[in-house]
């Protein structure tokens, strides 16, 4: 048996003391007088109740984040609006659970870096301001010589790629306290009130899986669901790994343990940036399955977390559909996307501000 490390001293927020970690504290946005303002202000006297549907439902939302107000009338305003995608690679992907092979990260990340992929144009059209983290791919992000990057890199790598989940735990408790408090980190030095979040790597689906039936319950070949990429004989070899994986870390229950045994470095910084986000009273946007079961993660951590989240799509992943559902979170768009990056994020961004502009009128 491994000796138990001694504890740190609290420095900084996320670090454990005797056990017991200290995050920054987030307030729960309940505010009924605001929900009477915006609903008021959204209620015409020639139209049905709740004729505005849900785009009322995300004014209401938006407007307890900011608490803002002009007299008696509702105010959101919006600055500096972020968009952080952490990359990590994943040891799992050895296993062959991923129709990718592993360097298809670095060939994601050297795309955004060049300002070629779909997510850089989206983020020009609307305003966002694009940060790229290396929380963990698994060699050295170097751009081609003759390539000008025009996306900001952050190097936090906690490790190069996490271990194979099959063999060993995908990082130690260490790692995993670090990769949170690397996503605090981020997040306090950005600009702006609102953060948009999402990830690149190859394998990240799998650890979402994981994470999802082992804190949710759900049976793993739910939470896997079919992979259009991979045939019959892909998809149950991917399960078949995916289960060794889990009897390997059946006694891994608490959060921060699922992190450790079974996640990647992104998916713990992403679940920082979100706990340091709500501390803030920004508003996050949440982009696809991975950054979905970070939030998974910061609820479980901070449950007053769950207030500021905007859930901007539903992926096509199954597994995703099936988290949504216990988040008891209704997503602004379905498309069936797979891009990540957050795409889905910078497409579900006109919602938010029309429902800023509806509180203007």
């Amino acid at each position: 048996m491994n000796p138990r490390p001694l504890p740190r001293p609290v420095t900084e927020t996320g670090v454990e003391t005797n056990g017991v970690p200290v995050w920054p504290p987030v307030k729960v946005t309940a505010n009924a007088q605001m929900d009477l303002l915006v609903q008021h202000h959204l209620t015409s006297p020639h139209e049905a109740a709740h004729s505005l549907g849900r785009m009322a439902s995300l004014a209401m939302q938006i407007a307890r984040i900011q608490n803002g107000k002009h007299g008696d009338l509702p105010v959101i305003c919006f600055e500096s609006p972020q968009l952080v995608v952490f990359a990590g690679d994943h040891g799992v992907a050895d296993e062959g659970v991923s129709a990718f092979q592993q360097d298809a990260t670095m060939q994601r990340v050297l795309t955004m870096l060049a300002g070629k992929s779909p997510v850089n144009a989206l983020a020009e059209m609307n305003g966002f301001d694009l940060t790229l983290v290396d929380a963990g791919v698994a060699s050295h992000i170097v751009p081609p010589p003759d390539t000008e990057s025009v996306v900001p890199l952050l190097v936090r790598k906690i490790g190069y790629g996490t271990r194979n989940m099959v063999l060993a735990q995908a990082m130690s408790a260490t790692q995993a306290r670090s990769a949170l408090q690397a996503g605090m980190d981020v997040v306090r030095h950005l600009p702006g009130n609102v953060v948009a979040l999402s990830n690149i790597g190859v394998a990240g689906n799998a650890c979402a899986a994981q994470l999802l039936s082992r804190l949710c319950g759900v049976p793993l070949a739910d939470a896997c669901g079919k992979d259009q990429a991979q045939d019959e004989v892909q998809s149950q070899r991917k399960l078949e790994r995916l289960f060794a994986a889990a009897s390997r870390h059946r006694k891994a229950t608490a959060p921060l343990d699922v992190l450790a045994a079974m996640g990647g470095f992104e998916i713990g910084m992403l679940c920082g940036a979100m706990i340091q986000a709500a501390s803030e009273r920004r508003v996050v946007i949440v982009d696809g399955f991975v950054a979905s079961t970070a939030a998974l993660l910061a609820r479980a951590l901070v449950p007053a977390v769950a207030d500021y989240l905007v859930f901007a799509h539903r992926s096509a992943e199954p597994g995703h559909r099936l988290l949504l559902i216990h988040l008891q979170a209704q997503p602004l768009l379905d498309m069936e996307l797979r891009a990540g990056e957050g795409t889905g994020a910078l497409l579900a961004w006109p919602l938010l501000l029309a429902a800023q502009r509806l509180l203007q009128l």
